[in-house]
């Protein structure tokens, strides 16, 4: 990584309304070498924005049946039926966004939920929208656009023999060991000393998304290019990364259901959102080599952007007051979604449903 090459900073003038080759700003070169990682943003975003919507439907569902002389059981509501339909859309939707896109710029993506929830609440469930929403969503959004436009461009296509050839380089195996006993420390003070702080949790559950994620692009990439023609289901690598997505997601869902029971929504949202991001990119970074010939302006004004979308969340999940409604809200630890949606959902969003 050094100083910007000239060409870079072509292609940046060029998506700000600088000179290109056609008539207008995404007709240029940065559009023809960026426009499948865009869509893969546009169809994250999109996803994770109709995932919100998704649940403050199954939220007012809820709080409809609650205010019945005698409420029905959830499962008979339509607009609850309306909303899991809903989510399991926003679910694939994420799935496919890793087919198109990096690592690194689709896992910090899940704020747009937060922000969508935190806005949407005001509309579904009447409650007040506060300074510390807009300031928030107003950060959050101001990260997204520099993750956006500063992310990582991985044009490679990410075919079967590929990652067989990065599941075997030694920069995943000594990740991978470092992983696994650090993964073995944590759950050993979890098990045999009782240690259940929210740290040691949200760790052992940002270890275990590290490789849920990475998996979950190899699958979806492997499916992307099968579609297209270039078939890739026949090597037995993509069920391995099959088994490792389900595994590794049902015990995220375990740890994570423990950190929600023991402590409050407001602390397990950002914390996790941070650990879960944190470990996406880092996994990204060393499976897939996202940021190999990035700029160093590139790296630092990406991570820059990722600082302000903790703070947006940080900030909009702060001082929230936790409502309880008569009838159990959802258990989404027995929904059968995707992967890395499971714990976006879970985590992301609940913050600005539940409080």
């Amino acid at each position: 990584m050094g100083i910007l090459p000239i060409s870079e900073w072509a292609s940046w003038n060029t998506s700000f309304g600088g000179a290109g080759t056609g008539s207008g700003p995404l007709s240029g070169p940065w559009y023809s070498t960026h426009k499948t990682q865009l869509l893969g943003v546009l169809l994250a975003a999109a996803s994770n924005f109709l995932i919100s919507v998704s649940l403050n439907i199954q939220k007012c569902a809820h709080l409809r049946l609650a205010c019945q002389t005698e409420p029905k059981p959830y499962y008979m509501s339509k607009l609850w039926w309306c909303g899991i339909t809903l989510l399991g859309l926003g679910e694939v939707g994420n799935f496919t966004a890793y087919g198109f896109a990096p690592i690194a710029l689709v896992a910090p993506l899940g704020c747009v939920s937060v922000i969508g929830s935190a806005f949407i609440s005001v509309l579904f469930l009447k409650k007040t929208m506060r300074a510390a929403d807009i300031l928030g969503g107003t950060l959050t959004v101001t990260g997204t656009y520099l993750m956006v436009t500063f992310a990582p461009n991985v044009p490679q296509a990410l075919t079967a023999r590929r990652v067989q050839n990065y599941l075997v380089s030694w920069p995943f195996l000594v990740y991978l060991i470092l992983g696994i006993i650090i993964f073995c420390i944590l759950l050993y003070f979890y098990k045999r000393k009782a240690v259940k702080h929210i740290v040691v949790l949200l760790m052992m559950v940002a270890l275990l998304a590290s490789l849920t994620v990475i998996a979950v692009k190899a699958v979806a990439s492997m499916i992307t290019l099968s579609v297209k023609g270039k078939m890739q289901l026949t090597y037995p690598v993509f069920y391995i990364m099959i088994v490792l997505m389900a595994i590794s997601c049902a015990f995220q869902v375990k740890f994570l259901n423990q950190a929600m029971h023991l402590y409050k929504v407001t602390a397990v949202v950002p914390i996790n959102f941070v650990f879960f991001t944190t470990s996406a990119i880092i996994s990204g970074v060393i499976f897939y080599r996202e940021f190999q010939s990035a700029a160093l302006l590139s790296v630092f004004m990406f991570l820059f952007g990722c600082l302000l979308s903790f703070l947006g969340v940080f900030v909009i999940a702060r001082n929230k007051k936790e409502e309880h409604v008569q009838i159990p809200f959802i258990d989404y630890g027995h929904i059968p979604v995707s992967a890395v949606g499971q714990i976006q959902s879970k985590n992301q969003i609940l913050a600005t449903l539940k409080k």
